[in-house]
């Protein structure tokens, strides 16, 4: 058993910086391609079109989900081009894409996020789904991007509740790490977690508490400020580096099990991802203030705190139990948890997370009046 980090090449954030891309693409290839999801095609890289066209740059648009016949799809148009360079700019499905159809073809991959909704941008591995959304598997590649490119005006302009997401799927972060850590469990890298990686996954979690809610605030009002600034670090970079670094645990199982249900679909990962927090929390017998203070901070910047808040207000028992055995599934990373964990101890966090998450809101609304 080795210590074991990774890192992306290069991580570049601020005003601007899209502005470089092309020179990136053009360091490392000839020909380059841009997978590009639909708002960036059609509304951000209408200012650029003209000027990577003019250096060759082809830009493709994304289909909308990270499966096998995207895959496929793509694979082909870079063989009938010659593509030698691959960037992705987008959300998460976007990104995964592009870094497994570049990991596919040994090629150098940049990534351009343009919402801070998830730590995939810096990340070594990807979640492939199948055509219909459901989560199937973790696809991991040789190498982290070559670069990151995250320009900070971008993600102001783009919706609140993207940025909200983020601090969601960041929010796991620590304690997944933590729950690794405990219990000598290999990261998502392959090691034992680095006290490097331990360290950023708890500043990440004392970035979100400090500068959340006022990063919630700049980006409603679509400026970039030094809160701004910061939550979108720890959403990307620092959320990244912690749980690729330091682990994975309860909180992404219970995201990959919650997709079985249709009715979360329309839910971000990192919204259901805090759900999965919470539920890890319970099942954990977590300490009652640092309880208190993950559901503060939810409440405050709006993750879900209740099944009700993803989609399942009437869901029945039977098919919550269903979500519960696929969290825990024997490949699925809640197993890096302390303890017995069964799909029945599962159901029973799921449900006390959410009753807690109801029972605050009750008290809240009654304060109120």
């Amino acid at each position: 058993m080795f210590l074991k980090a990774v890192f992306p090449g290069k991580y570049i954030q601020g005003e601007g910086v899209l502005a470089q891309l092309a020179d990136w693409i053009g360091h490392f290839g000839k020909k380059g391609l841009i997978l590009a999801s639909s708002s960036s095609h059609n509304k951000i890289l209408v200012s650029y079109r003209e000027a990577l066209q003019a250096r060759g740059i082809r830009i493709e648009p994304f289909s909308g989900e990270c499966c096998e016949k995207e895959l496929i799809r793509l694979a082909d148009i870079l063989r009938r081009e010659g593509i030698d360079v691959i960037a992705g700019m987008g959300g998460g499905k976007t990104i995964d894409t592009a870094k497994i159809v570049a990991d596919r073809a040994d090629l150098p991959v940049i990534v351009v996020p343009t919402i801070a909704s998830t730590d995939a941008p810096c990340s070594g591995c990807a979640v492939l789904y199948t055509e219909q959304g459901t989560f199937e598997s973790v696809f991991y590649q040789k190498m982290n991007p070559q670069v990151v490119l995250v320009d900070t005006a971008v993600i102001a302009g783009a919706p609140v509740r993207f940025l909200v997401a983020g601090m969601g799927d960041a929010l796991a972060t620590w304690f997944e790490a933590r729950s690794c850590s405990r219990t000598c469990s290999l990261n998502a890298c392959g090691g034992l977690a680095t006290r490097a990686g331990l360290h950023l996954a708890r500043l990440c979690y004392e970035t979100l508490l400090d500068y959340g809610p006022a990063a919630k605030i700049a980006c409603r009002r679509q400026i970039v400020t030094p809160a701004l600034d910061h939550i979108i670090e720890a959403n990307i970079l620092l959320s990244g580096l912690g749980f690729e670094s330091g682990g994975l645990g309860a909180a992404h199982s219970v995201h990959n099990g919650l997709t079985a249900l249709a009715e979360t679909h329309v839910f971000y990962h990192g919204e259901k991802v805090a759900f999965g927090v919470l539920t890890g929390l319970h099942l954990a017998d977590a300490a009652p203030d640092e309880m208190r203070t993950v559901y503060d901070f939810c409440e405050t910047v709006g993750l879900p705190t209740t099944l009700a808040d993803i989609g399942l207000a009437d869901v029945r028992r039977e098919d919550l139990f269903r979500a519960a055995q696929k969290v825990c599934a024997p490949e699925e990373c809640i197993h890096h948890e302390a303890g017995e964990i069964s799909p029945g101890k599962v159901l029973q966090a799921m449900l006390a997370a959410s009753a807690m998450g109801e029972a605050r809101r009750t008290r809240q609304t009654k304060d109120m009046t």
